[in-house]
């Protein structure tokens, strides 16, 4: 019901409406709800997010609405392995920031469904371009297999922004320059090998 609620708040209707408990079922169009991380529960109580994903035939539309977080900030989006730490590979999306109501939605095309994967046959140089502490550019790949990624993550773009709204501070690399705060909304409301994502054929 709070995810129908949000639905409508947020004005997306129409979509086949995955949770973790439905036995979810596999379609070309799905809409699920993002969780609140479990560091940011007592700080962020009212936050929510929803996600639309529409596959649009070589690529899909993903979009993805939040609300009940701090007002004017700005937020950095990725997809990952894992909801939650340790996380494993993660792949920066971009940025989210939210309105004087503490409302935000991202628009992003690409490849978000059971296909989306990282791989890297072989270790080969890597650029160093920000090399600030405690999250320097790394020199070179880890050589890995095709790694499948069906989770979502909202992290602060700043820990002095998770500070303002009463979140700890702690840094984390889950920005452009590798210098963010703490993880907001995730997709953990979905098993660790089944995220949202694996849904979207």
């Amino acid at each position: 019901m709070q995810l129908l609620k949000l639905a409508q708040a947020l004005g997306v209707t129409g979509s086949l409406l995955l949770t973790a408990t439905t036995g979810a079922f596999a379609s070309n169009r799905i809409q699920f709800p993002m969780a609140v991380s479990a560091g940011a529960k007592a700080c962020l109580p009212h936050a929510a997010g929803l996600v639309t994903d529409v596959s649009v035939g070589p690529v899909e539309e993903l979009k993805v609405q939040v609300a009940g977080l701090p007002k004017n900030t700005d937020f950095d989006f990725f997809v990952i392995q894992d909801p939650v730490a340790p996380f494993g590979l993660s792949w920066y999306q971009g940025d989210i920031e939210t309105d004087a109501h503490g409302e935000g939605s991202g628009y992003f095309i690409g490849r978000f469904s059971v296909e989306t994967f990282i791989v890297a046959p072989n270790v080969t140089a890597a650029p160093l371009v920000f090399n600030n502490l405690p999250f320097p550019d790394a020199s070179a790949n880890p050589k890995t297999g095709p790694v499948q990624l069906y989770h979502l993550g909202l992290w602060f773009n700043a820990p002095s922004d998770a500070a303002h709204a009463g979140c700890a501070p702690t840094v984390t690399p889950f920005n452009g320059t590798h210098n963010a705060g703490i993880q907001a909304l995730n997709t953990a409301n979905f098993p660790a090998l089944r995220g949202p994502l694996f849904y979207l054929h």
